[in-house]
């Protein structure tokens, strides 16, 4: 009787996910190398992210990203040297280009405020689960803003608690301001029912996406609706409602 041979079964290669469009390349910056490493690895790991470069503390982020030029920097901020704070404003203010993601274990008003008066775009906790920073690193090289929940209820606290600011220094203007002291005004008076609705949704730290399926409409007429929103309110961004906010402290 004739002995077949052995046979051996190909393994089967793992169908790779193409690209959708050009990678978006992220700059790791963390003082501990286990974390920055498993955050590096983690990344590297996902279709259309590359990971161009890691830093220890703030003045080697500066260095690299002015070298690779990254489109999103995950950002420390309590670190030897220079913080991850002072290092935002210096990336921000001089690559215009280079969209800040700060990755934290500290929630302090402080810091949260600080943070993004710098220029950070994103505000998460080290506790957020991969596909919430996966996911806020997309939006926010697509130009959006994110921060998380709890990070957004301070900032909306916050900022309820702010007073209208005086706008001009016309004599009219202020005759107008100085009759009107006594009334409780903020600039949230300013917007529409469905403005606020929207504004209390961003404060729950929800993505355009989910606004437009919770008041029913479509995403890019909420886009619309958050230009009108900042545009009223005077901020360039959602994350720019912190800056109203310390302004009042």
């Amino acid at each position: 009787m004739r002995t077949l041979p052995y046979t051996t079964f190909a393994m089967v290669e793992p169908v790779s996910r193409p690209d959708s469009g050009p990678r978006i390349r992220v700059l790791v910056v963390d003082d501990q190398p286990l974390i920055r490493r498993g955050i590096a690895l983690m990344l590297s790991t996902e279709p259309g992210i590359e990971v161009v470069g890691q830093a220890a503390d703030g003045e080697e982020a500066i260095q690299a990203a002015r070298r690779e030029r990254p489109d999103v920097v995950l950002m420390d901020l309590q670190m030897p040297r220079l913080n991850g704070i002072a290092a935002t404003s210096a990336i921000t203010t001089e690559l215009s280009g280079s969209q800040v993601v700060v990755l934290t274990t500290f929630d302090t008003d402080e810091l949260v405020f600080e943070a993004i008066r710098a220029g950070a775009q994103a505000y998460l906790l080290k506790d957020a689960r991969e596909s919430e920073v996966l996911d806020t690193i997309r939006a926010v090289h697509r130009g959006e803003s994110r921060l998380a929940p709890n990070i957004a209820r301070k900032v909306m606290e916050e900022f309820r608690r702010l007073p209208l600011e005086t706008r001009g220094t016309d004599t009219v203007g202020q005759e107008r301001l100085s009759e009107e002291k006594d009334k409780p005004t903020t600039e949230l008076d300013a917007l529409t029912p469905r403005e606020e609705r929207i504004l209390a949704l961003i404060a729950e730290g929800k993505s355009n996406r989910e606004i437009a399926k919770a008041v029913f409409l479509a995403e890019g007429t909420v886009k619309n609706y958050v230009s009108r929103i900042m545009e009223k309110l005077h901020a360039r961004t959602r994350t720019e409602l912190a800056v109203k906010a310390v302004r009042g402290k």
